[in-house]
């Protein structure tokens, strides 16, 4: 059956009939050691004898700050509760220094004074790790947005860590370039935020993690000390990357203030495509497909199921613009050169089509026809907020595995859920599961976890992918690490933060390992 494409101003539609395949699964793994869980291991843990802020305090902060220091209740309401209002502090005060010094002078004033603080940024994190527990000192970056440098040749930017990710990317766009990095929080995420949780998004599949694009960072410790490792080589074999240390640390070793990324062209040839399988095996298979006649211009490959759709079309009435179909994939391609990469696409959709691997789909290639057709995958967790309390989860599994926990997630709870759905990237193996309910429901959360980390880790798999573990998921470190692991890790921040102000009761768990040695 050959292909028949259907032209409607920049979109392309396409029709197929469709097949079920099946791929192998992947070897089963015994789950590792339950570690050293509380009943209730999300729960927030006692608070430690940190010291309360008082009027000397105040002052102190008042003057090197002057007008940017917040304590008028209402202002600091936003502040005090995460993007998903499921944690919520009680911080009295909120500093928003401009610059690395005033950042230094605050933290050796609080290392001096046992003050517990808190970094934020733009505050859109998931697992409560960017607001206090209790009353902790909130430090804001947002005012920390200036760019210090870009180099047109290199691709190498340079700014202070709270410019807002959509801010980065319209400037670089401006100079022919783009951040390697894009998520659907960008309007209101912070770079430095990105760094310190280290971000995933929507295209890791083709420019990788942060770990590899961040050349250099600025951080500074708990102590006040600022250790500069704001490099902008892409080479630097000399000795321990530090920097390491600190992308993925959710501010619990120091605070960011400034970074340098490695960004590359904006590509001229850009395509979107969103596409229809009757099957989760189908669509793996398309990925298999996608990666072998695409190549080098593929730039992202997301996937998201009925549940998802249905959301959008109920709670943001967006329009699905292809056949109702059990999963729909986003694609998209980037290149130089428009001709050559139209050609491979079509080669890749008639070959899709004429496999029977989609039902249904469409092309888009103007801006914003490629914004609509990314909204139905950027806007699903803006969807789920509309549609009663989320348990929201973000692992990593075998590709051909990411799916059956949904499935399997579904007939754990039978229907005590309202909604269980799955999307994310395929790409790079990442499943966002989230689970609905018309209320907050303790019994279902006790249905939810451990299961879903028991099944992760039988499946070895990571229970966080890309969101990371603050307060939330603090104490089920050990379904993804080793007690060895979590004990270098206790004794790096020991080293780094011995007084343990910096975002206390995130990432590491309660009570920590003891070594075997």
């Amino acid at each position: 059956m050959g292909t028949v494409f259907h032209r409607l101003g920049s979109v392309v539609r396409l029709g197929s009939s469709h097949r079920v395949t099946t791929l192998s699964c992947a070897l089963r793994a015994p789950p590792p050691a339950r570690g050293l869980h509380s009943e209730s291991p999300s729960a927030a843990p006692q608070r430690r004898p940190f010291s309360r802020v008082s009027e000397e305090d105040l002052t102190f902060f008042r003057r090197i700050l002057q007008n940017r220091v917040i304590t008028d209740p209402d202002l600091l309401e936003s502040s005090n509760v995460d993007w998903l209002r499921s944690v919520r502090g009680s911080s009295e005060v909120l500093l928003r220094p401009q610059t690395t010094e005033e950042v230094s002078q605050i933290l050796k004033y609080c290392s001096n004074r046992l003050l517990a603080v808190t970094p934020q940024g733009g505050n859109t994190g998931l697992v409560g790790g960017s607001v206090p527990v209790y009353d902790e000192i909130i430090l804001s970056t947002s005012l920390m947005n200036d760019i210090i440098s870009f180099d047109n040749v290199s691709g190498i930017l340079t700014c202070q860590a709270g410019c807002v990710l959509e801010n980065l990317s319209q400037y670089l766009e401006d100079r022919d370039h783009m951040m390697p990095l894009d998520l659907g929080a960008k309007g209101s995420c912070h770079i430095g935020g990105n760094v310190a949780t280290n971000a995933g998004g929507l295209r890791l599949l083709r420019y990788g993690s942060l770990r590899g694009t961040v050349l250099g960072l600025e951080a500074v410790l708990s102590d006040g000390r600022v250790l500069d490792c704001l490099s902008s080589l892409r080479k630097d074999n000399t000795g321990y990357d530090l920097k390491q240390l600190f992308i993925g640390s959710e501010g619990t070793l120091g605070v960011i203030t400034a970074v340098s990324v490695l960004c590359p062209r904006r590509p001229a040839s850009v395509n979107v495509v969103l596409l229809g399988c009757e099957s989760f095996q189908q669509l793996l298979e398309t990925f298999q497909l996608c990666r072998g006649m695409l190549g080098e211009i593929l730039s992202a490959f997301e996937f998201l199921d009925s549940e998802c759709m249905d959301l959008l079309k109920t709670h943001l009435e967006l329009t699905n613009p292809i056949s109702e179909c059990p999963f729909y994939i986003v694609i998209e391609t980037s290149g130089s050169d428009a001709t050559h990469d139209a050609e491979k696409l079509h080669n890749f959709l008639e070959e899709a089509m004429t496999s029977l691997l989609v039902i249904d789909g469409t092309v888009a290639t103007e801006d914003s026809k490629i914004k609509a057709l990314w909204s139905l995958r950027e806007r699903v967790t803006e969807a789920l907020t509309h549609d009663g309390f989320v348990y929201k989860y973000d692992v990593s599994l075998p590709v051909d595995m990411i799916y059956q926990l949904v499935l399997d997630m579904r007939e754990h709870l039978g229907g005590g859920a309202k909604r269980v759905v799955g999307y994310g990237h395929v790409g790079d193996g990442n499943l966002h599961l989230n689970i609905t309910s018309s209320a907050k429901d303790p019994s279902l959360l006790a249905s939810i976890e451990p299961f879903v980390y028991e099944w992760t880790a039988k499946h070895r798999g990571s229970i966080s992918a890309e969101h990371g573990l603050g307060l939330k998921k603090r104490n089920y470190i050990y379904y993804s690490k080793h007690r060895e692991a979590v004990s270098l890790m206790s004794k790096i921040k020991d080293m780094l933060d011995p007084k343990g102000i910096l975002n206390p009761y995130k990432t590491l768990p309660d009570t920590s390992p003891r070594s075997s040695n």
